[in-house]
Parts: C-alpha cells; sequence; structure tokens
C-alpha cells in the first residue's frame, strides 16, 4: 500500500478545472491517464519513469492506439490499472 501513497494516485474528475488539476502535480512529476475502456483512471508519476525500458512499452502502446492525440488531454495508457501499477511498483524499487 504504500506504492500507491509514492504514486500520489488521485481520480481524475470532469468537474475540477485544468488549472487546478496542473496545480495537484509536483515539479518533477507529470499526469498519466491508465485504463483499457471509457473509465480511466489519473496517475502522478515522477517524470523519470519515462525513460525506463519497461515504461517505455506502455507509451509504445499509447502511440499504436492514439498517435499524439490523446483524448483526456494528458498522456493516456491504454492498459490495464494492475499492470500499470505493477510496472510502476518495480520502477519505484530500481
Amino acid at each position: 500500500m504504500a506504492f500507491r501513497q509514492i504514486l500520489k494516485r488521485s481520480l481524475s474528475s470532469e468537474k475540477r478545472s485544468n488549472s487546478t488539476r496542473r496545480a495537484d502535480v509536483p515539479k518533477g512529476y507529470c499526469a498519466v491517464y491508465v485504463g483499457e475502456c471509457e473509465y480511466k483512471q489519473r496517475f502522478v508519476i515522477p517524470v523519470s519513469y519515462l525513460n525506463h525500458p519497461s515504461f517505455q512499452d506502455l507509451l509504445s502502446q499509447a502511440e499504436e492506439e492514439f498517435g499524439y492525440c490523446h483524448p483526456m488531454g494528458g498522456l493516456t495508457i491504454p492498459c490495464s490499472e494492475d499492470l500499470f501499477v505493477d510496472v510502476t511498483s518495480r520502477l519505484s524499487r530500481s
């Protein structure tokens, strides 16, 4: 459970303004949306994860599905939440 606190998981809500969403992302982190269906979960992750090979695989999936147009307005990764948490938890340990 401690990893989920480190990951700073938060729900995406259409009621929150874009400026509020940007404000809750600390410097050195980025928000990503994860999910395989209509409902996407929002996660705030360290930008250092973006360069890791296992995270690059997730980014390749996103590029294949969405190209560079992400419907949520942020980086959207089309995988299960469980897979995403597994990958990011391994990255947090390395």
